[in-house]
């Protein structure tokens, strides 16, 4: 795990708001570089004052994160700018309510797209590049967190999509966290299952 986050490079999606932004908060004290991802460029550019008010190095992008050319486009800034991250926090995430049958087509791409989608992106483009820094670093370290659910351990009603992306987010990361076990002892992963939180989300 990292230890000391002074001067290491954090990309948070879904920073604009929620838990995105209070962990863009944290990193500015901690005096990490930050990259602010969010599809909301007002909340995004919020996000990026408040840090950059801080005195910390800040590469804000409005991206969709269930895009996968403009996650890609987002990773090449990321390694143009600071290099490997050490922290990726796939957080971004939207939510519908309804029974499962009255949903549409749409409505499963939109929340799948966001909250599955997004975390495959951000694990396939950023997991290469940190374990190349690792391989050249015995020192480096890296860790990511993907954000599922408390509805990704539970089954609740009206909340069938959203069930369905959480489980799949709670599978990935598990998954994730015994493949990088097989390779390196340096990049870690987990996976946050909160509960209810009044965030832009509900």
């Amino acid at each position: 795990m990292i230890d000391n986050f002074q001067g290491k490079t954090a990309v948070l999606t879904g920073a604009g708001s929620g838990f995105g932004r209070e962990c863009a908060r944290l990193g500015a004290r901690w005096g990490m570089q930050l990259v602010l991802v969010d599809v909301q460029q007002d909340a995004l550019d919020a996000a990026a004052a408040e840090a950059q008010a801080a005195g910390v190095p800040v590469l804000a992008r409005r991206v969709d994160v269930s895009d996968a050319a403009q996650m890609q486009a987002l990773a090449d800034a990321v390694a143009e700018r600071f290099g490997a991250p050490h922290f990726v926090f796939n957080n971004a995430g939207v939510a519908t309510a309804g029974l499962l049958w009255e949903h549409g087509v749409q409505d499963w791409e939109w929340v799948l797209g966001v909250n599955l989608w997004g975390v495959i992106h951000g694990v396939r483009l950023f997991t290469p590049m940190m374990l190349a820094a690792a391989r050249q670093d015995p020192a480096w370290r890296g860790h990511i967190v993907n954000t599922a659910s408390m509805a990704g351990l539970l089954t609740p009603p009206n909340m069938g999509i959203y069930n369905v992306s959480k489980h799949a987010v709670v599978a990935l990361t598990e998954t994730l966290y015994q493949d990088l076990r097989l390779v390196t002892d340096q990049v870690s992963a987990s996976v946050l299952c909160p509960y209810y939180v009044a965030t832009g989300i509900g």
